[in-house]
């Protein structure tokens, strides 16, 4: 694995000294003894990979969802769905490429998916603006989307962006518009829609994409309404401060699913989506699979009443009754 964080860096040592055993046992001949050694250090990975990634901090399945091997929404589409067709352009101003849709099949049904798209390189990154996207990506997304009703297609949303894109020309082209009007209509739209967080959930960037009958996230995702290091330079003035800040804004798939902002967390193999890109694409697939099936047994009403009362439930809050005198 060319990238490894460090906290991964013991299970990355380790996993290399069974494969220098394993070239000294070839080199060697049969070579019983250091085959059982092998073996022994193999049961001790797993142990360790199971240690480190079952105790993961918040902090460290951030960095886990950023991680720079983990699977985009393009990786998906070519794993989890079949006969993708992309569609290009929001017939006013711009293709965004940090947004990517079209058509494509999920288990042979016909479904609109949308999602947004990081790059792997640096020429790639700027191509894709870091899955940051511009106003006209989110005006691409909900004409896909409309068009997607039009044919009583469901729609899939894969989201992984740390934000839309905060600059000049971004502002200029009313990026705050184009999501807030996204949010109103997602609620509106007479379709299934899906939603699934596959690495970061940030800020409306992530919402713009993310109003839906169900919302999945991946087991090391994060969605958060700011990133860990803008909430430490707010908070604390100081970026470094930004563990501190992940822990307290509490945006694991754990804590998420405890507090009933997401549906379903879909596990990952063991050592994350980016240590296995194709097992992570299988229970990706499954859980869509059966959750769009649940949502297309509702009547069109009974769909988009749960749809409304679902982020009309988000933001409770209790207080503590006075005691008596």
């Amino acid at each position: 694995m060319k990238h490894q964080l460090e906290f991964e860096k013991p299970i990355a040592e380790l996993r290399r000294k069974i494969l220098d055993l394993r070239r000294q046992s070839e080199s060697h001949g049969s070579g019983v003894n250091v085959e059982a050694e092998a073996k022994s250090l193999e049961g001790k990975l797993e142990a360790l990979k199971h240690q480190v990634y079952s105790n993961l901090t918040a902090w460290q399945c951030v960095l886990v969802a950023r991680h720079p091997q983990r699977p985009y929404t393009l990786d998906y589409l070519n794993l989890a769905f079949t006969d993708f067709e992309e569609l290009h352009g929001d017939r006013m101003y711009a293709d965004d490429r940090a947004i990517v849709g079209g058509f494509a099949r999920l288990a042979g049904e016909r479904v609109m998916v949308i999602g947004t798209q990081k790059g792997r390189e640096t020429k790639e990154n700027i191509l894709r603006n870091f899955g940051s996207a511009h106003p006209e990506g989110y005006r691409k997304a909900l004409r896909l989307m409309r068009l997607a009703a039009k044919f009583s297609l469901p729609v899939i949303t894969l989201i992984d962006t740390a934000g839309a894109y905060p600059g000049v020309g971004s502002e200029e082209r009313h990026i705050g518009e184009a999501i807030a009007v996204n949010l109103r209509e997602m609620m509106l739209l007479d379709t299934p829609i899906l939603a699934a967080v596959i690495g970061e959930g940030g800020s409306g960037g992530a919402l713009g994409l993310g109003v839906a009958d169900r919302v999945l996230i991946l087991e090391n995702a994060y969605y958060s309404v700011i990133s860990p290091e803008g909430c430490a330079a707010i908070l604390w003035k100081d970026r470094a401060a930004s563990s501190k800040a992940a822990e307290a804004l509490k945006i694991t798939a754990a804590d998420l699913k405890r507090m009933d902002l997401v549906d379903e967390i879909v596990p990952e193999p063991l050592g994350g989506a980016h240590a296995d890109p194709a097992t992570a694409a299988a229970e990706l697939k499954a859980a869509l699979v059966r959750h769009l099936a649940e949502v297309r047994s509702l009547t069109s009403e009974d769909r988009l009443r749960g749809r409304y009362a679902k982020f009309r439930s988000f933001g409770k809050f209790s207080e503590p009754t006075p005691q008596a005198a």
